[in-house]
This record gives C-alpha cells, structure tokens and sequence, in this order.
C-alpha cells in the first residue's frame, strides 16, 4: 500500500488544522458585511417601527406645553456685596464658593422640590382635585440655559391648567428669589459678625508678635540694621588689609636683617636693613674711624705705643655696643611683627562676630517680614468685613428684585402650544428607532445563521492554508449540475484557477504534487465544478493531467463536462477493465484527460478501500503529472479519506454564503482524527470586490463568447449537440 506523501506546507494529525478560538468575534467590516445582506430585514423593521410611530402621534389626543426663561444672577446690591466676599477669607474658615455650573445645578433641585411647589399645588387643588405635586414634577421640566438662565417649561393636555401652572409656577420662582436673597443677606450679615472678633483678636496677636520680636532683638528695622553691620564689616575688613600689608612689610625686612646677620661685615655695611638704623649706623662709623686711626699709626708707631693701644681699646668697646644694637634691632621688629599679628586676629575675630549677626538678622528679618506680613493679611481682611458689615447693614433696608421674568407677557398671556401632535417628528423618531431595531435584528440573525460569508472570515477563522479565492459566476452556477460546464481558454475564470494551480504547486517546494483530491464539507460548495476548472488551468499550463469523478454515490462530472457515464472507474476495478479504455481526452485541451465514474456500485467505500485502487492510482500517478479526483463530500462520508491516503493530500472547497462554521468545524475535526493531509482551502463562490483586470477580462471574454456562439449557431442551425456526438475522445482510439 502506498504511503500518502506529506509537505512541509500540509496539515496532518500533528498539524491539525482547527477554527481559532476568537472566531464568533465580530469586528467592523464583518458588522458591515452582515447589514448589508440583512438589508431587506432593516428595511422591514424601520419601516414598521415608523408606521407604527406616526399611527400613535395621530391617535394621540395634543399635548400643551407653556414655558418661560428667568435670569437667576443676582445683579442687586445685595448680591454684589455678597459675591465680593474675599475667597481667600471663606476658604481660610472652609467655606468654599460653589462652582456656576453646581450652582444651578442645585438651584434646579430646590425649584423642583415640595418646598416651592406645595404652594402652588395647595392654590389649584380647589380647581383640580387630581393635580399633586408627582402630577407637577413629572409634566415639569428645567433646563439651564447659557448665561445663568432657566427655561423652564410645564406640559399637560389641559390647555388651561398649563396657563395657570405656568403662571403660579412664575411668581412661586420669583417668590422664592426674593426669600432666597433675604436669607442670604442675613447669613451674610451673621457671617460677617462672627468673622470680626477672630479677626480683631489676629490682628492684636500679631501686633503683639512683632513687638516683642523688635524687643528681643534690639531693633527697628531688620533692613537699617543689616546696612549698619554691612558697614561695618567692609570698614574692619579694609583696616585688616592694610595691618596685614604692615605684617608681610615687617616680616620681610626681619627675613633681610637675618640674611644681613648671616653675611660677613663688609658686606652687611652694605645691606639697607641696618643701614637705616641711625644708631647701628652711628657705632658702625666709629668703628671704621678707630680702624682707619689704627691702620695709620701702625703704620709709624710699634704695638706698644699707648696711642695704638688707646685706639686697638676703643674698637674693642665699640664692637660689644654693636652687637647690642643689632640684638635691640632684632627684638624691636619681633615685636611690631608679634603686635601686627595679634592686631590681624583681633579684627579677624570682629569681622567674624559681625558675619554671625547677619547670619542670625536673616532669620530675625525672616521672621519679622512673616509677621508683618500676617499682620497686614489680618488687618486687610479685618477692613474688608468692617466695610461689607457697612454695606450689608444699608442694603438689608434697600431690597431690589432679585430673579427676572426675561418675557413676562410670554408666561402670563400667550395661550400654551400643542407639541405632541406632529406626525413629522414621531416619523423621524420612530425611523431612527426602527433602523437601530432593525440592524440589531439583522446582526443577531446573520449571527444565528453561523454561515461563512467572506474569505476574510474563512482565514481568520482557521488555521488551514487559503490557496485561493474563485467569486461567484453566474454562469457557473447555471451550469452546476446540467448538461456541461463550458471549459477552454476563454473562460473568466481561468486567470484565477491559474493563480490557484501556482499556489498549490508551491506547497511541494521538495517534491512536486502529483496527485490530489478535491472536496468540500457538504452538497452545494461547487467543488465538481472547481475541479474541472483547475484540471483545466493545469492542463494549459502544460502539464498532463487527469480529472477523475471519484464520486461513485451520485456520479455528476460526465454531466458538467458532456460525457456519457457508460464506463469508468467502477468497472477498471471491479471488472478488471483498461483503464485506457475510460479515459477520454478533452477536445478544448490536449493535455486534459477524463475518467468518468462509471455505474453506482453497491458498497463505494469497499471499492475505493480495495488494493486495485490503490494500485490504479499509483498507476495514474506515474503516468500523469497531476491527477485530480472529484469525491463525495467530507461530512458523513469516507470516500475522500480513503483515496486521500493515497494521494498528496486534501484540497478542500469551501462555499461562502452556504458553508456553516459547525460543519467546517465538524470536518476539520474528522480530518485531524483520520490523520489525513490537507493541502489548504479554496473559497469559492465569493462575492466580493475583484481587480478591474478581472472586470476588464469578464467583458473581453463575454464577447469573445458571443461571437463564438454565433459562428457555433450559424454551423449547426439544423441540428443539435448530442451526447452521443460529444467531441471528446477515447484515448485508445488516437
């Protein structure tokens, strides 16, 4: 038995192919797709839903409605003196303004609560014993409009209890404004009061504060006092320049008289450190006198001479006195050095001293402008409210009225409108109803239907590899299941069964496919049809290839392609016949060869199970470049499995519009346990948008068709085509 032959682009048992587990999700273009086809069904919802809204607003006894607009901004004294009440001084004791829009919104409330409407209720019970403040609310409706204005409008069908309600309610809202604005001047005059003692009490705290401040730190102003200590500091550091250039002075002559010490006496006579010293200078003098006396009396007088000597005595005393002041000299800038350095120190220490009081005056300044700074807060709020106690005091005498009729004559004279009588509008709102009732309907019931509709949704909706898209042919559709399916070059679909064969041939990158099957989950999805097509677009391509109606249950090839079903597959393997006796080659193309089913044997699956078959087909394999066999459909059979085995694998044919999402589910299921190829999918019978080159090849093909038939017509106007004179060919008769 032969193997069946697998790719790497196939799906087999280890590969299963299976629905996706988001396939149920809708997304825009599916919704889209689904009215679309429901199109019909929106159009019966919206239409019904309309009529049936304009039938109710014309049986319908008239609505009346009364309205009016009142301006709510207060723009009395009151209310201005009352809006000037600092936000700083109410958020400061948690009183926080409510926002415009909050505002009205609660203003809407309090007009629509019992407290303003039980009046008005209790004044036309008398007249209208069923009316109660629900009857009001429910009929009362307030909106806010732009610049803090209410509508406010009443409807009910008495015409003339909505006059008077819309009259009472008027002066009940303008009533309630001027108890409102009262109110609020009292509780403002109350606020006020209570705001001035605390008020009173922080400013005298903080007076206090900055008393005691000032006191503490010997002060007036933190700002004169920093200048002063500013002052101060520059003067000391100028004065520690200048010792400190006196100090480096000293210690450089003292750094002189060292080396001078240093040096022998001849050269120290030259130095400029003692030579400024008059008394050193004084001793060094006679000392050179007495050595000059010495010289010239030696030079006539002997050692003895007591002149000589006298002399020699006098140089000898001289010489301790200059040591003496050359130490006097020593000391004396030691000193003035010792008395510069201490003198650096002392100011360093001041100006240090002085850098502390600006460093603490920062923190006495900081806390000093704090404290103005709450003082002055307190006594301007303290200001404030004495003025708004001033004049609240004198508007509380002099009320002005606070709400506004904007149209008095509108809510008082003019008779109500009936609004509830127009068929225009209810027409418009019942087709606006009727159109989202209605796609609601069409999204459930394309949704029930569970159909596969677009080759989008067949992709997306499993894993199985979609080799092509065939769309819907009206010709095609005639032809399914009549006498033939016209085949040849000049078909529209044969650029798209071209492109279908190249996608197929690609899937054996390592081995080439020799044979397959073709199938579909049930009746009706075209896959005979699609078959002989594509044998057809293979066999132009140059390949010899077989189409073989493998279908033994109901045999339908022969029909679509003019042959007669006398012999075929049946009898090769049950009466052991040629196979080149049933095969028949097709007139329109060389390399396209037929093998008709043959009669309906009693049991197909044991003949398509049989080694003969097997054999047979491995036969037809080697002698064909491609053979393709028509089988019965996948669900609930298993003709297609077996041969299937033996082959390279299953192509199957979905049709959209009519495939089931539970049948491809059920099928694909079937295929992953048979553990049988599958090559991929074709959809078929698609409807949607193709290249305008497929367009343009629809028209050139149509009339190419035309004038072939007329050529066809004008030959044969005395007889008809018969099965019996098909121009199909028995191969063993070339």
């Amino acid at each position: 038995m032969q193997k069946p032959k697998k790719y790497p682009h196939s799906f087999s048992a280890n590969n299963s192919p299976q629905l996706n587990v988001d396939e149920d999700e809708l997304n825009l273009a599916q919704v889209g797709a689904a009215l679309r086809r429901r199109m019909l069904l929106i159009a019966g919802v919206t239409a019904t839903v309309a009529s049936v809204a304009v039938v109710k607003a014309q049986t319908e006894p008239p609505i009346y409605q009364g309205s009016f607009q009142i301006l709510t901004k207060p723009i009395t004294g009151e209310g201005k003196v009352i809006a000037n009440i600092p936000q700083a001084i109410n958020s400061q004791e948690g009183i926080s303004p409510p926002e415009s829009t909050k505002e009205m919104e609660t203003t809407v409330t309090v007009l629509q609560s019992p407290r303003v409407l039980n009046p008005v209720v209790e004044k036309l019970q008398s007249k209208y014993p069923d009316l109660s403040y629900k009857e009001i609310i429910k009929n009362l409706n307030i909106q806010i409009q732009q610049n803090n204005i209410l509508e406010v409008q009443y409807i009910h069908p008495n015409q003339q209890q909505v006059k008077e309600v819309s009259q009472l309610l008027s002066q009940a809202y303008l009533n309630y404004s001027l108890a409102e604005i009262q109110s609020d001047v009292e509780q403002a005059i109350k606020f006020v009061n209570q705001q001035r003692q605390p008020l009173e009490a922080r400013v005298k705290f903080w007076q206090n504060k900055l008393r005691d401040l000032r006191a503490d730190n010997n002060l007036i102003d933190p700002d004169q006092k920093a200048q002063q200590l500013s002052t101060q500091i520059a003067s000391l550091r100028q004065e520690q320049l200048d010792n400190r250039v006196q100090l480096e002075q000293m210690v450089s002559k003292y750094q002189d008289l060292q080396r001078e010490l240093a040096q022998s006496s001849g050269e120290r006579a030259a130095n400029s450190v003692l030579s400024e010293n008059t008394r050193y200078q004084k001793i060094l003098d006679q000392i050179q006198q007495a050595d000059v006396e010495i010289t010239k009396q030696s030079a006539i007088m002997t050692e003895g001479n007591p002149m000589l000597i006298t002399l020699k005595q006098k140089k000898a005393n001289l010489l301790p006195l200059l040591s003496q002041e050359v130490v006097r000299v020593q000391k004396d800038f030691q000193s003035r050095i010792r008395d510069l350095s201490a003198r650096d120190q002392s100011l360093e220490n001041k100006i240090q001293g002085l850098n502390q009081e600006v460093r603490n005056l920062a923190n006495t300044s900081r806390n000093y402008n704090n404290v103005q700074r709450e003082l002055q807060i307190a006594t301007d709020a303290l200001s404030q409210f004495t003025a708004k106690q001033q004049a609240l005091q004198i508007e509380k005498s002099q009320k002005q009225q606070p709400w506004l009729l904007l149209d008095p004559k509108l809510a008082l004279v003019n008779e109500p409108e009936a609004v509830s009588s127009g068929a225009i509008r209810n027409l418009l709102v019942g087709g606006v109803l009727g159109l989202l009732l209605g796609s609601g309907a069409a999204l459930i019931v394309d949704k029930l239907s569970n159909i596969f509709y677009t080759s989008k949704e067949l992709k997306d909706a499993t894993r199985v590899p979609l080799l092509g898209i065939v769309p819907l042919s009206k010709e095609l559709q005639q032809a399914e299941g009549k006498q033939r399916v016209e085949t040849g070059k000049h078909n529209s679909f044969f650029d798209v069964f071209r492109s279908l064969y190249t996608n197929i041939m690609l899937l054996g990158s390592d081995t080439s496919i020799r044979s397959l099957v073709i199938s579909s989950p049930g009746q009706g999805d075209g896959k005979s049809t699609v078959a002989i097509q594509l044998a057809q677009a293979a066999a132009a391509m140059g390949q010899r290839v077989l189409l073989v109606d493998a279908n033994l249950r109901v045999p339908s090839l022969h029909r679509q392609v003019g042959l007669m079903n006398i012999q075929g597959l049946t009898d090769v393997i049950s009466q052991d016949l040629d196979w080149n006796h049933v095969i028949e080659r097709s007139p329109y193309e060389e390399n396209l060869f037929v093998m008709t089913a043959g009669p309906i044997p009693p049991d197909s699956v044991r003949l398509l199970a049989s080694r003969k078959m097997q054999d047979l087909m491995a036969i037809l394999e080697k002698t064909f470049d491609l053979v393709i066999y028509d089988t019965p459909p996948l669900l609930g059979f298993a003709d297609a499995y077996l041969l299937a085995a033996n082959t390279n694998g299953i192509v199957m044919v979905a049709g959209l519009g009519q495939l089931k999402r539970t049948e491809l589910r059920q099928t694909l299921e079937e295929i992953q346990i048979s553990g049988t190829p599958m090559l991929g999918m074709i959809a078929n019978k698609s409807k949607e948008a193709l290249p305008a080159s497929y367009n343009y090849y629809q028209q050139y093909y149509k009339q190419s068709m035309q004038v072939e038939l007329a050529a066809e017509d004008t030959t044969n106007h005395t007889s008809q085509t018969s099965i019996l004179s098909s121009p199909w060919r028995k191969l063993t008769g070339r």
